[in-house]
Protein backbone atom coordinates (compact mmCIF):
# COMPACT_ATOMS: atom_id res chain seq x y z
CA UNK A 1 0.00 0.00 0.00
CA UNK A 2 2.52 2.76 1.05
CA UNK A 3 4.11 2.02 -2.86
CA UNK A 4 0.79 3.39 -4.08
CA UNK A 5 0.62 6.33 -1.60
CA UNK A 6 4.42 6.96 -2.64
CA UNK A 7 3.24 7.04 -5.99
CA UNK A 8 0.11 9.24 -5.48
CA UNK A 9 2.21 11.78 -3.92
CA UNK A 10 5.19 12.15 -5.92
CA UNK A 11 2.41 12.74 -8.45
CA UNK A 12 0.33 15.30 -6.91
CA UNK A 13 4.20 17.05 -5.88
CA UNK A 14 5.58 17.08 -9.34
CA UNK A 15 2.31 18.61 -10.57
CA UNK A 16 2.66 21.25 -8.37
CA UNK A 17 6.60 22.08 -9.40
CA UNK A 18 5.04 22.60 -12.77
CA UNK A 19 5.01 25.72 -11.54
CA UNK A 20 8.65 26.51 -10.52
CA UNK A 21 9.55 24.73 -13.64
CA UNK A 22 7.54 26.95 -16.06
CA UNK A 23 9.83 29.58 -14.27
CA UNK A 24 12.78 28.32 -14.40
CA UNK A 25 12.15 27.41 -18.67
CA UNK A 26 11.40 30.85 -18.83
CA UNK A 27 14.35 32.23 -17.33
CA UNK A 28 16.18 29.47 -20.11
CA UNK A 29 17.77 27.67 -17.18
CA UNK A 30 19.32 30.67 -15.49
CA UNK A 31 19.80 29.88 -12.06
CA UNK A 32 20.51 33.06 -10.32
CA UNK A 33 17.64 34.87 -12.07
CA UNK A 34 15.21 31.41 -10.97
CA UNK A 35 15.89 31.69 -7.08
CA UNK A 36 15.38 35.40 -7.58
CA UNK A 37 12.01 34.72 -8.94
CA UNK A 38 11.14 32.04 -6.43
CA UNK A 39 12.44 33.84 -2.97
CA UNK A 40 10.27 36.90 -4.27
CA UNK A 41 7.24 34.44 -5.24
CA UNK A 42 7.10 35.93 -8.43
CA UNK A 43 6.06 32.45 -10.18
CA UNK A 44 4.47 32.42 -14.20
CA UNK A 45 1.43 31.61 -13.75
CA UNK A 46 -0.25 33.49 -16.87
CA UNK A 47 -1.30 31.96 -19.47
CA UNK A 48 0.57 34.13 -22.32
CA UNK A 49 3.96 31.84 -22.43
CA UNK A 50 2.59 28.68 -21.55
CA UNK A 51 5.25 25.34 -20.48
CA UNK A 52 6.93 24.37 -23.42
CA UNK A 53 7.37 20.78 -23.28
CA UNK A 54 10.48 20.18 -24.80
CA UNK A 55 12.81 17.16 -24.77
CA UNK A 56 15.14 18.40 -22.08
CA UNK A 57 12.26 19.57 -19.68
CA UNK A 58 9.96 16.45 -20.28
CA UNK A 59 13.87 14.57 -19.04
CA UNK A 60 13.49 17.50 -15.99
CA UNK A 61 10.01 16.12 -15.28
CA UNK A 62 11.09 12.68 -15.17
CA UNK A 63 14.01 13.34 -12.94
CA UNK A 64 11.76 15.16 -10.82
CA UNK A 65 9.40 12.58 -10.35
CA UNK A 66 11.67 9.76 -10.47
CA UNK A 67 13.81 11.18 -7.04
CA UNK A 68 10.73 11.92 -5.18
CA UNK A 69 9.22 8.97 -5.66
CA UNK A 70 12.15 6.76 -4.69
CA UNK A 71 12.64 9.24 -1.41
CA UNK A 72 8.99 8.52 -0.03
CA UNK A 73 8.95 5.18 -1.15
CA UNK A 74 11.94 4.42 0.63
CA UNK A 75 10.40 6.65 3.64
CA UNK A 76 7.30 5.26 3.70
CA UNK A 77 8.70 2.02 3.79
CA UNK A 78 10.37 2.29 7.08
CA UNK A 79 8.05 4.67 8.93
CA UNK A 80 5.03 3.48 9.46
CA UNK A 81 3.53 6.87 11.32
CA UNK A 82 1.17 9.09 9.41
CA UNK A 83 2.36 12.84 11.25
CA UNK A 84 6.08 11.79 10.53
CA UNK A 85 5.29 11.03 6.67
CA UNK A 86 3.09 14.30 6.97
CA UNK A 87 6.23 16.37 7.86
CA UNK A 88 8.04 14.55 5.25
CA UNK A 89 5.31 15.70 2.53
CA UNK A 90 5.12 18.95 3.47
CA UNK A 91 9.04 19.76 3.61
CA UNK A 92 8.94 18.87 0.28
CA UNK A 93 6.14 20.91 -0.58
CA UNK A 94 8.25 23.81 0.87
CA UNK A 95 11.18 23.31 -0.51
CA UNK A 96 10.06 22.46 -4.08
CA UNK A 97 12.10 24.98 -5.93
CA UNK A 98 15.32 22.97 -4.58
CA UNK A 99 13.84 19.86 -5.33
CA UNK A 100 13.51 21.44 -8.97
CA UNK A 101 17.29 22.92 -9.28
CA UNK A 102 18.70 18.83 -7.68
CA UNK A 103 16.98 17.56 -10.66
CA UNK A 104 18.09 19.98 -12.65
CA UNK A 105 22.05 19.26 -11.47
CA UNK A 106 21.22 15.51 -11.78
CA UNK A 107 20.27 15.99 -15.68
CA UNK A 108 23.01 18.71 -16.41
CA UNK A 109 25.85 16.28 -17.25
CA UNK A 110 23.46 14.18 -19.42
CA UNK A 111 22.08 17.19 -21.36
CA UNK A 112 25.30 18.80 -21.73
CA UNK A 113 26.43 15.30 -23.43
CA UNK A 114 23.38 15.59 -25.57
CA UNK A 115 24.53 18.75 -26.50
CA UNK A 116 27.81 18.02 -27.76
CA UNK A 117 26.60 14.93 -29.74
CA UNK A 118 23.99 17.15 -31.70
CA UNK A 119 26.79 19.98 -32.11
CA UNK A 120 29.10 17.08 -33.36
CA UNK A 121 26.85 15.89 -35.48
CA UNK A 122 25.53 19.40 -37.21
CA UNK A 123 28.74 20.10 -37.94
CA UNK A 124 30.15 16.70 -39.50
CA UNK A 125 26.91 17.32 -41.79
CA UNK A 126 28.01 21.07 -42.56
CA UNK A 127 31.45 19.82 -42.95
CA UNK A 128 30.02 17.73 -46.33
CA UNK A 129 27.92 20.23 -47.65
CA UNK A 130 29.63 22.69 -50.09
CA UNK A 131 27.58 25.70 -49.20
CA UNK A 132 28.94 29.14 -47.34
CA UNK A 133 27.76 30.34 -44.22
CA UNK A 134 26.66 34.24 -44.14
CA UNK A 135 26.20 34.64 -39.93
CA UNK A 136 24.29 38.08 -38.35
CA UNK A 137 25.02 39.67 -35.30
CA UNK A 138 24.02 42.58 -33.25
CA UNK A 139 21.54 44.09 -30.90
CA UNK A 140 18.17 44.26 -33.01
CA UNK A 141 17.29 44.03 -36.43
CA UNK A 142 18.88 40.59 -37.17
CA UNK A 143 15.72 38.35 -37.74
CA UNK A 144 14.04 40.80 -40.01
CA UNK A 145 17.43 41.18 -42.00
CA UNK A 146 18.13 37.52 -41.64
CA UNK A 147 14.75 37.09 -43.37
CA UNK A 148 14.77 39.90 -46.09
CA UNK A 149 18.41 38.26 -46.70
CA UNK A 150 16.55 34.51 -47.73
CA UNK A 151 13.93 36.19 -49.54
CA UNK A 152 16.46 38.54 -51.99
CA UNK A 153 19.01 35.50 -52.28
CA UNK A 154 16.42 32.53 -53.28
CA UNK A 155 15.71 34.54 -56.18
CA UNK A 156 19.03 33.09 -57.95
CA UNK A 157 20.12 30.41 -54.98
CA UNK A 158 19.37 27.26 -53.07
CA UNK A 159 19.16 28.69 -49.97
CA UNK A 160 18.80 27.47 -45.81
CA UNK A 161 18.03 30.03 -43.14
CA UNK A 162 17.09 29.27 -39.02
CA UNK A 163 13.94 29.90 -38.81
CA UNK A 164 11.67 32.46 -36.61
CA UNK A 165 14.51 33.82 -33.76
CA UNK A 166 16.83 30.49 -33.61
CA UNK A 167 19.88 31.81 -32.77
CA UNK A 168 21.41 29.38 -30.00
CA UNK A 169 24.05 26.24 -30.18
CA UNK A 170 20.98 23.85 -30.75
CA UNK A 171 17.87 26.05 -32.67
CA UNK A 172 20.93 26.05 -35.32
CA UNK A 173 21.87 22.60 -34.84
CA UNK A 174 17.73 21.86 -35.50
CA UNK A 175 18.34 23.76 -38.66
CA UNK A 176 21.24 22.30 -40.32
CA UNK A 177 20.36 18.39 -39.22
CA UNK A 178 16.26 19.07 -40.43
CA UNK A 179 16.87 21.70 -42.91
CA UNK A 180 20.10 22.01 -45.11
CA UNK A 181 20.16 20.40 -48.13
CA UNK A 182 23.24 18.81 -49.87
CA UNK A 183 22.48 21.50 -52.67
CA UNK A 184 22.28 24.68 -50.68
CA UNK A 185 24.53 27.16 -51.62
CA UNK A 186 24.02 29.37 -48.42
CA UNK A 187 23.43 28.55 -45.04
CA UNK A 188 21.77 31.77 -43.26
CA UNK A 189 22.50 31.92 -39.59
CA UNK A 190 21.80 34.53 -36.99
CA UNK A 191 23.83 34.42 -34.07
CA UNK A 192 22.01 35.48 -30.66
CA UNK A 193 23.86 36.52 -27.22
CA UNK A 194 22.60 37.19 -23.81
CA UNK A 195 26.33 37.11 -22.23
CA UNK A 196 29.72 37.15 -23.03
CA UNK A 197 31.09 34.03 -24.42
CA UNK A 198 27.88 33.08 -26.53
CA UNK A 199 29.01 34.21 -30.03
CA UNK A 200 32.15 33.14 -29.66
CA UNK A 201 31.06 29.73 -29.00
CA UNK A 202 28.82 29.41 -31.97
CA UNK A 203 31.23 31.14 -34.28
CA UNK A 204 33.60 28.70 -33.75
CA UNK A 205 31.15 26.00 -33.96
CA UNK A 206 29.32 26.65 -36.88
CA UNK A 207 31.64 29.07 -38.73
CA UNK A 208 31.64 32.21 -40.44
CA UNK A 209 32.20 33.16 -44.29
CA UNK A 210 30.81 36.26 -44.51
CA UNK A 211 29.37 38.23 -42.06
CA UNK A 212 26.68 41.17 -40.85
CA UNK A 213 26.58 43.25 -37.91
CA UNK A 214 23.48 45.12 -37.35
CA UNK A 215 22.83 48.23 -35.30
CA UNK A 216 24.12 47.73 -31.98
CA UNK A 217 22.41 48.84 -28.64
CA UNK A 218 22.55 48.73 -24.68
CA UNK A 219 19.69 44.94 -25.34
CA UNK A 220 21.06 42.77 -22.54
CA UNK A 221 22.60 45.05 -20.33
CA UNK A 222 21.76 43.74 -17.52
CA UNK A 223 23.74 40.25 -18.46
CA UNK A 224 26.82 41.84 -19.86
CA UNK A 225 26.93 44.58 -17.47
CA UNK A 226 28.36 47.02 -19.88
CA UNK A 227 28.05 48.41 -23.78
CA UNK A 228 31.56 47.72 -24.19
CA UNK A 229 31.19 44.14 -23.23
CA UNK A 230 28.26 44.36 -25.75
CA UNK A 231 30.22 45.34 -28.59
CA UNK A 232 33.23 42.84 -27.75
CA UNK A 233 30.97 40.18 -28.02
CA UNK A 234 29.57 41.49 -31.20
CA UNK A 235 33.05 41.55 -32.61
CA UNK A 236 33.72 37.64 -32.29
CA UNK A 237 31.86 37.06 -35.34
CA UNK A 238 34.15 39.24 -37.19
CA UNK A 239 37.06 37.66 -35.51
CA UNK A 240 35.90 34.74 -37.50
CA UNK A 241 35.27 35.70 -40.88
CA UNK A 242 36.69 34.08 -43.82
CA UNK A 243 35.80 36.27 -46.33
CA UNK A 244 34.22 39.93 -45.47
CA UNK A 245 31.60 41.68 -43.02
CA UNK A 246 29.06 44.11 -44.00
CA UNK A 247 28.36 46.80 -41.40
CA UNK A 248 25.42 48.73 -40.94
CA UNK A 249 26.66 51.55 -39.74
CA UNK A 250 23.63 53.32 -38.44
CA UNK A 251 24.59 52.74 -34.64
CA UNK A 252 27.39 54.17 -32.91
CA UNK A 253 28.70 50.63 -31.83
CA UNK A 254 28.58 49.04 -35.32
CA UNK A 255 30.44 51.92 -36.71
CA UNK A 256 33.11 51.39 -34.03
CA UNK A 257 33.38 47.45 -35.02
CA UNK A 258 34.22 48.46 -38.40
CA UNK A 259 36.70 51.42 -37.86
CA UNK A 260 38.20 48.71 -35.72
CA UNK A 261 38.46 45.45 -38.14
CA UNK A 262 41.50 45.35 -40.43
CA UNK A 263 40.21 42.53 -42.62
CA UNK A 264 37.84 42.93 -45.62
CA UNK A 265 34.94 45.04 -44.53
CA UNK A 266 32.06 47.07 -46.54
CA UNK A 267 30.35 49.88 -44.84
CA UNK A 268 26.97 50.19 -45.26
CA UNK A 269 23.21 52.80 -44.73
CA UNK A 270 25.73 55.58 -44.36
CA UNK A 271 25.47 58.23 -46.77
CA UNK A 272 27.51 57.69 -49.77
CA UNK A 273 28.77 54.43 -48.25
CA UNK A 274 29.20 51.30 -50.06
CA UNK A 275 25.59 50.85 -50.17
CA UNK A 276 22.40 53.41 -48.82
CA UNK A 277 19.32 54.33 -49.36
CA UNK A 278 17.94 57.97 -50.58
CA UNK A 279 15.33 59.69 -51.87
CA UNK A 280 12.82 57.99 -49.32
CA UNK A 281 9.39 58.05 -49.29
CA UNK A 282 7.58 56.40 -45.90
CA UNK A 283 3.50 56.00 -45.62
CA UNK A 284 1.16 53.43 -43.73
CA UNK A 285 1.42 51.38 -46.36
CA UNK A 286 5.23 50.80 -47.23
CA UNK A 287 8.00 52.92 -48.46
CA UNK A 288 9.68 54.04 -51.49
CA UNK A 289 13.34 54.75 -51.99
CA UNK A 290 16.45 54.91 -54.47
CA UNK A 291 18.49 52.26 -53.83
CA UNK A 292 22.94 53.06 -54.09
CA UNK A 293 24.75 49.66 -54.68
CA UNK A 294 28.50 50.21 -55.18
CA UNK A 295 27.68 53.48 -57.44
CA UNK A 296 25.00 51.83 -58.93
CA UNK A 297 21.04 53.33 -58.36
CA UNK A 298 18.05 52.11 -58.95
CA UNK A 299 14.56 52.64 -57.80
CA UNK A 300 12.51 50.39 -55.15
CA UNK A 301 9.42 49.84 -53.61
CA UNK A 302 8.58 47.49 -50.69
CA UNK A 303 5.79 46.62 -48.39
CA UNK A 304 7.62 46.68 -45.08
CA UNK A 305 6.50 49.68 -42.70
CA UNK A 306 9.54 52.17 -40.95
CA UNK A 307 13.37 53.43 -41.92
CA UNK A 308 14.51 50.63 -40.18
CA UNK A 309 13.19 48.12 -43.04
CA UNK A 310 14.60 50.28 -45.08
CA UNK A 311 18.14 49.92 -43.67
CA UNK A 312 17.42 46.04 -43.21
CA UNK A 313 17.07 45.92 -47.24
CA UNK A 314 20.16 47.88 -47.74
CA UNK A 315 21.71 45.41 -45.36
CA UNK A 316 20.98 42.29 -47.00
CA UNK A 317 21.11 44.07 -50.65
CA UNK A 318 24.65 44.82 -50.42
CA UNK A 319 25.59 41.46 -48.73
CA UNK A 320 23.14 39.88 -52.32
CA UNK A 321 25.35 42.30 -54.66
CA UNK A 322 28.97 41.32 -53.24
CA UNK A 323 27.72 37.31 -53.71
CA UNK A 324 27.03 37.94 -57.31
CA UNK A 325 23.03 38.16 -57.17
CA UNK A 326 21.82 40.44 -59.85
CA UNK A 327 20.42 44.26 -59.37
CA UNK A 328 16.96 42.79 -61.14
CA UNK A 329 16.86 39.98 -58.87
CA UNK A 330 17.51 42.20 -55.81
CA UNK A 331 14.84 44.94 -56.83
CA UNK A 332 12.34 42.23 -57.71
CA UNK A 333 12.65 40.58 -54.45
CA UNK A 334 12.52 43.85 -52.54
CA UNK A 335 9.19 44.39 -54.22
CA UNK A 336 7.58 41.38 -52.99
CA UNK A 337 9.26 40.73 -49.67
CA UNK A 338 7.03 39.55 -46.71
CA UNK A 339 7.44 41.14 -43.00
CA UNK A 340 8.95 39.09 -40.49
CA UNK A 341 5.96 37.86 -38.25
CA UNK A 342 5.90 40.46 -35.00
CA UNK A 343 8.50 42.53 -36.25
CA UNK A 344 6.52 45.78 -37.66
CA UNK A 345 3.97 43.50 -38.96
CA UNK A 346 1.18 45.51 -40.68
CA UNK A 347 -2.11 43.36 -40.17
CA UNK A 348 -5.49 45.53 -41.81
CA UNK A 349 -8.39 44.60 -39.97
CA UNK A 350 -12.06 45.28 -40.83
CA UNK A 351 -12.44 48.14 -38.30
CA UNK A 352 -8.88 48.30 -37.07
CA UNK A 353 -5.20 48.74 -38.74
CA UNK A 354 -2.60 46.68 -36.24
CA UNK A 355 1.31 47.13 -36.12
CA UNK A 356 2.81 43.98 -34.25
CA UNK A 357 5.50 44.53 -33.05
CA UNK A 358 5.60 42.46 -30.07
CA UNK A 359 9.25 40.92 -30.90
CA UNK A 360 10.90 43.59 -30.75
CA UNK A 361 12.43 45.62 -27.49
CA UNK A 362 14.65 48.00 -27.82
CA UNK A 363 14.66 51.66 -27.62
CA UNK A 364 15.50 52.70 -31.50
CA UNK A 365 12.62 50.14 -32.25
CA UNK A 366 10.17 51.39 -30.22
CA UNK A 367 10.74 55.16 -31.33
CA UNK A 368 10.35 54.01 -35.08
CA UNK A 369 7.27 52.06 -34.49
CA UNK A 370 5.98 55.40 -32.92
CA UNK A 371 6.97 57.39 -35.93
CA UNK A 372 5.03 54.98 -38.00
CA UNK A 373 1.73 54.56 -36.31
CA UNK A 374 2.23 58.90 -36.60
CA UNK A 375 1.74 58.32 -40.50
CA UNK A 376 -1.93 56.76 -39.43
CA UNK A 377 -4.90 58.64 -39.64
CA UNK A 378 -7.88 58.00 -36.51
CA UNK A 379 -7.51 57.14 -33.19
CA UNK A 380 -3.73 55.62 -31.87
CA UNK A 381 -3.52 53.37 -29.38
CA UNK A 382 -0.20 52.16 -27.84
CA UNK A 383 -0.05 48.69 -26.07
CA UNK A 384 3.68 47.90 -24.01
CA UNK A 385 5.18 46.88 -21.54
CA UNK A 386 8.38 48.75 -22.18
CA UNK A 387 11.74 47.93 -22.20
CA UNK A 388 13.50 45.55 -19.83
CA UNK A 389 17.27 44.31 -19.05
CA UNK A 390 18.90 47.87 -19.31
CA UNK A 391 20.01 47.21 -15.80
CA UNK A 392 20.58 50.96 -14.41
CA UNK A 393 19.31 52.43 -17.48
CA UNK A 394 15.80 51.02 -17.49
CA UNK A 395 14.07 53.76 -15.80
CA UNK A 396 15.52 56.45 -17.79
CA UNK A 397 15.14 54.62 -21.13
CA UNK A 398 11.15 53.84 -20.45
CA UNK A 399 10.61 57.28 -19.05
CA UNK A 400 11.97 58.65 -22.83
CA UNK A 401 9.96 56.20 -24.67
CA UNK A 402 7.14 56.78 -22.43
CA UNK A 403 7.21 60.76 -23.46
CA UNK A 404 7.42 60.25 -26.97
CA UNK A 405 4.10 57.71 -26.91
CA UNK A 406 2.60 60.60 -25.25
CA UNK A 407 3.31 62.51 -28.11
CA UNK A 408 2.52 60.36 -30.71
CA UNK A 409 -0.73 58.50 -29.09
CA UNK A 410 -4.08 59.10 -28.07
CA UNK A 411 -4.33 56.15 -25.73
CA UNK A 412 -2.10 54.19 -23.98
CA UNK A 413 -2.34 50.96 -22.28
CA UNK A 414 0.61 49.97 -20.10
CA UNK A 415 0.91 46.21 -19.45
CA UNK A 416 2.22 44.67 -16.53
CA UNK A 417 4.03 46.89 -13.11
CA UNK A 418 7.82 46.45 -14.17
CA UNK A 419 8.21 50.13 -16.30
CA UNK A 420 4.75 51.30 -14.82
CA UNK A 421 5.76 53.72 -13.23
CA UNK A 422 8.46 55.35 -15.86
CA UNK A 423 6.15 54.98 -18.81
CA UNK A 424 3.23 56.54 -17.39
CA UNK A 425 5.09 59.47 -15.75
CA UNK A 426 6.84 59.98 -19.78
CA UNK A 427 3.70 59.78 -20.73
CA UNK A 428 2.61 62.38 -19.14
CA UNK A 429 5.37 64.71 -19.71
CA UNK A 430 4.95 64.04 -23.49
CA UNK A 431 0.94 65.35 -23.21
CA UNK A 432 -0.74 62.45 -22.03
CA UNK A 433 -3.73 63.42 -19.34
CA UNK A 434 -4.47 60.63 -16.92
CA UNK A 435 -7.77 59.48 -18.25
CA UNK A 436 -5.41 58.52 -21.44
CA UNK A 437 -3.40 55.90 -19.61
CA UNK A 438 -4.41 53.06 -18.68
CA UNK A 439 -2.59 49.78 -17.42
CA UNK A 440 -2.92 45.88 -17.60
CA UNK A 441 -1.68 42.96 -15.99
CA UNK A 442 -2.89 40.36 -18.25
CA UNK A 443 -3.70 39.63 -21.32
CA UNK A 444 -7.75 39.77 -20.53
CA UNK A 445 -7.37 42.80 -19.14
CA UNK A 446 -6.01 44.30 -21.87
CA UNK A 447 -8.27 43.07 -24.21
CA UNK A 448 -11.21 44.90 -22.02
CA UNK A 449 -9.47 47.74 -21.98
CA UNK A 450 -9.32 47.53 -25.99
CA UNK A 451 -12.90 46.78 -26.65
CA UNK A 452 -13.92 49.82 -24.15
CA UNK A 453 -11.31 52.31 -25.57
CA UNK A 454 -11.03 51.53 -29.56
CA UNK A 455 -12.15 53.39 -31.68
CA UNK A 456 -13.56 52.49 -35.64
CA UNK A 457 -10.46 53.70 -38.06
CA UNK A 458 -7.91 53.81 -35.80
CA UNK A 459 -4.56 51.86 -35.31
CA UNK A 460 -3.17 49.74 -32.90
CA UNK A 461 0.61 48.76 -31.84
CA UNK A 462 1.76 46.14 -29.69
CA UNK A 463 5.26 47.35 -28.63
CA UNK A 464 7.55 44.86 -27.52
CA UNK A 465 6.39 41.30 -25.61
CA UNK A 466 6.86 40.11 -21.89
CA UNK A 467 6.61 36.74 -20.96
CA UNK A 468 4.61 35.16 -17.80
CA UNK A 469 7.76 35.77 -15.33
CA UNK A 470 7.96 39.45 -16.28
CA UNK A 471 5.19 41.42 -13.95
Amino acid sequence: MFVFYAFLVTTVLTALDLIYIKTFQLENYDIKKYLKKTLEFDFAFGKKNKINFTKRLKRLIFIDFLLKFFIFLMFFGLIDNFWVNFVIVFFFVISSSFAVLLSFFVTYPFEELIKKRFIKKAKEKLSNINCKKIAITGSYGKTSTKNILYQILKEEFDVCATPQSFNTPMGICKTILENLKETDDFLIVEYGARRLGDIEFLAKNFGVDFGIITPIGNCHLETFGCFENIEQEKYELCKEAKEWVVFNGKSKGSRSLFDRFPKKKYLVCEDNSFAYAKNIETSATGSKFDMVIDGQSFACETRLLGKANIDNIVVASAMAYLLNESIYSIQKAIKGLKSTPHRLELIVGANVSIIDDSFNSNHDGFLQALEIISKFKGQKIVVSPGIVELGAEQNKVNFEVGKEVGKVADIFIVMNKTNQKALSDGAKQGGMSESQIFFANTRDEQKKLLKKVIKSGGVVLFENDFPDNIK
